[in-house]
């Protein structure tokens, strides 16, 4: 049976889920608030709504998310055009596995499509997919489920047949409310309560994903 496999990118492909982490709490400092690192790993892959329901109530209505959120793309592009983007392991090695499997890969990301195509060509990582859909084409954002029905239904597929690839709780959260068979692949931090008990698998790497995909029962 030909699979499908949807991808989230940050820190799940790409290693850079860790420098969001770093340049949230920079960003913050530079208007004057105290990120804890607590904080900055909850808004992984979160949309904007929810992002800004949470910094408001973290640090109330003083906090310019707009503001902080620009400051952190302007510090974390700077410093990765300098250091480049490395992949996250086994993530070309799986790709290829799965394309020669026959599998259809997509994309499901926060990350504006034009940014990802580009740090997938940067990444040697474009080649593999066969569909992006990305958080800003849809109504709400991770941890909603609207990008993977999105990208579900412009892949033609019924979510409970296909497979999401996540690292983090939000986006599995998303890719486990619309219906889809989510692996985990911790990044920062391991599966806990709701997602723990509702995910398909956990694997240390991606080394491992081609075999549990065509390897259990369906």
């Amino acid at each position: 049976m030909k699979q499908t496999v949807i991808f989230d990118l940050d820190g799940t492909l790409i290693d850079t889920e860790k420098y969001f982490k770093i340049f949230w709490q920079k960003a913050a400092a530079e208007f004057g608030f105290h990120m804890s690192e607590e904080q900055a790993l909850k808004l992984r892959s979160m949309g904007k709504p929810y992002v800004l329901e949470t910094v408001r109530e973290w640090f109330g209505e003083g906090f310019d998310y707009i503001k902080v959120r620009d400051c952190r793309r302007k510090l974390m592009s700077a410093y990765l055009e300098k250091t480049g983007i490395e992949t996250k392991p086994g993530a070309e090695w799986a790709l290829k596995q799965l394309k020669e499997e026959g599998c259809t890969i997509a994309l499901a990301t926060a990350t504006p499509v034009e940014r990802a195509v580009e740090q997938l060509k940067q990444t040697g990582l474009l080649e593999y997919f066969d569909e992006m859909v990305s958080t800003t084409q849809v109504e709400r954002g991770k941890p909603a489920p609207d990008v993977y029905l999105h990208v579900c239904r412009k892949l033609g597929v019924i979510p409970r047949e296909a497979f999401a690839v996540e690292d983090s709780p939000n986006g599995a959260m998303s890719a486990i409310t619309a219906g889809l068979k989510v692996v985990f692949v911790p990044d920062q931090t391991m599966p806990e309560g709701e997602v723990e008990k509702r995910i398909y698998a956990c694997i240390s790497d991606l080394t491992q994903l081609p075999e549990l995909i065509g390897g259990r029962d369906r």
